[in-house]
Parts: C-alpha cells; structure tokens; sequence
C-alpha cells in the first residue's frame, strides 16, 4: 500500500474505483429519483439544478440511472472476473505441476480458445440464452479464463524448480498441499495484476453487449443501454451519449492504472 501510494497514477487508479465502489453501494440512498420513474413532462431535459445530468426520452432522471449502472458494472466485474480466475488457477496449475500431457491438452484448449475473438464468441453464445445480468456474468466468465490459466502454468513452471518446492516433495508432502501451500501463494502477485485488469475488460464486455441490446434488458439501468438510448437523440440530446461515456472511460482507466501499478509493485518486489 505504500508503493501504490507514492505511484501518482496507481493512485488515481485506487482512488477511481474506491469512489465508484461507494457510489454503487449507496446508489439507492444518493439517487435523487427513481431510475425508472418515467416523468412525461420532464422528456429530454437538458442537465439543470434539478436533474443534473438531464433526462432521457421517457424522462427518466440520468444520474440517478447511472448511479444504478454503477451497481451493474461492480456485480459483472466482481462476478465474472472471479468464475474465469477460479477456472484460470484450477487449470493452470494442473498443467503447471503435472506437465505431460495433461499440460499438452489443457495448454492446446487454451489455444483453440484463443483463436477465437471473445467478444463473438460471447456474442455467439450469448444468443442462444436468455439475455440476462447473471448469464452475462457467467459467459463472460466462462471465456475470459485463458491469459489467467497461462499465467499460473508460467508461475508454476519457474516456481516448481525451487528449492522450497524440492524439500517438499522430499518430505512427502501431497501435490495438493504443494500446489496451495507453496505455489498458489508464490504466484499471487500476477493472478493479482490480471485480474485487476480483467476487471476492465469485463466491464468494457458488458457495456458493449448491453449498447447491443443483448446486455442487460429495460428497465434496468446500464450504462450500455443508456448510451443505446443516446445514439437516437445525440444531436441534440448529448448528455445520454456524454455522461455513460465518460463513466465506462474512467471506470476503465481506474482498474488499468491500479493494474499497472500492482505489476510495477510486483516487479521491483522480484
């Protein structure tokens, strides 16, 4: 904590998410107006005093829709970051310790996974189920495991050859004490940094999704379907297109600047 506090921008990185963080916790309590509340009379209403950030086609309050989205981006990146590093560490330190073919075949899956582009193949799989928050969560998680799971072979591989890890096997202590008491920890600086960053990524997918219509559905507020309904009105209502933009922008370079900062730690720790 001390390195990340004399590093300016992993700083601003922690500072970011902390505050989102807070405004997601407490979105219902700092909300002027219900996110769903449609106002007839208050259609497209330019940011003012009483609705600053303005409204949106059906007079919905935007701030308060965006504090609700904020809820929706912590859930999706906690959960979905969380299911593809469980499945990354289980699978990478498989192939990490036993090697052979057991590495030969998890390390060709993580290949072929590879191969194809994320985003189409969330969007692939993503038809074929009902357009949800949790079946967002749990594709996204399911195929966002990959960099973690060579992250852990990578860390596994230098790590088994020390000399800590010889004097456990000499022993006799058992592969699973080995890999939990031993590996895992050495290797948490990396798992760490990348799931930081998938944090971003998992929120850059979500965002895009729900700008697509196949994200999180109406009425719940997102900032990808906020900018959805802005696309309509952007040249004259800016504020719908501006303000969830900005909040995925910055949201985004909070977790990457902290990552950043994380690796730097780790590195000059090494």
């Amino acid at each position: 904590m001390k390195k990340i506090i004399k590093n300016p921008l992993a700083l601003a990185g922690l500072i970011i998410i902390l505050l989102i963080a807070i405004l997601a916790l407490f979105a219902s309590y700092l909300s002027p107006y219900d996110p769903n509340y449609i106002d007839i009379q208050s259609i497209l209403v330019s940011p003012n005093k009483q609705h600053i950030m303005g409204t949106d086609a059906l007079g919905r309050d935007v701030f308060s829709r965006m504090l609700h989205g904020a809820q929706i981006s912590l859930l999706v990146g906690i959960v979905a970051v969380g299911i593809s590093t469980l499945i990354g560490i289980v699978l990478g330190s498989i192939a990490g310790f036993y090697r052979g073919i057991t590495d030969t075949l998890i390390m060709r899956l993580v290949d072929v996974m590879l191969s194809i582009p994320s985003f189409f193949l969330i969007l692939a799989v993503i038809a074929f189920l009902t357009p949800s928050i949790w079946n967002i969560m749990i594709v996204i998680g399911l195929t966002s495991w990959m960099g973690v799971t060579r992250l852990v072979r990578a860390e596994f591989l230098s790590l088994k050859e020390r000399d800590f890890i010889l004097a456990a096997e000499t022993i006799g202590a058992s592969d699973l004490r080995i890999i939990l008491t031993h590996l895992l920890p050495n290797s948490l600086g990396p798992i760490i940094v990348s799931t930081v960053l998938g944090v971003a990524s998992a929120v850059l997918i979500e965002s895009g999704l729900s700008f697509l219509g196949l994200g999180v559905q109406a009425p719940t507020a997102s900032w990808g379907n906020i900018l959805t309904d802005g696309k309509e009105y952007i040249q004259f209502a800016w504020w719908l297109s501006l303000f969830p933009g900005l909040a995925i922008l910055i949201t985004v370079l909070g977790y990457n600047l902290l990552g950043e900062g994380l690796r730097d730690n780790f590195d000059q720790n090494t």
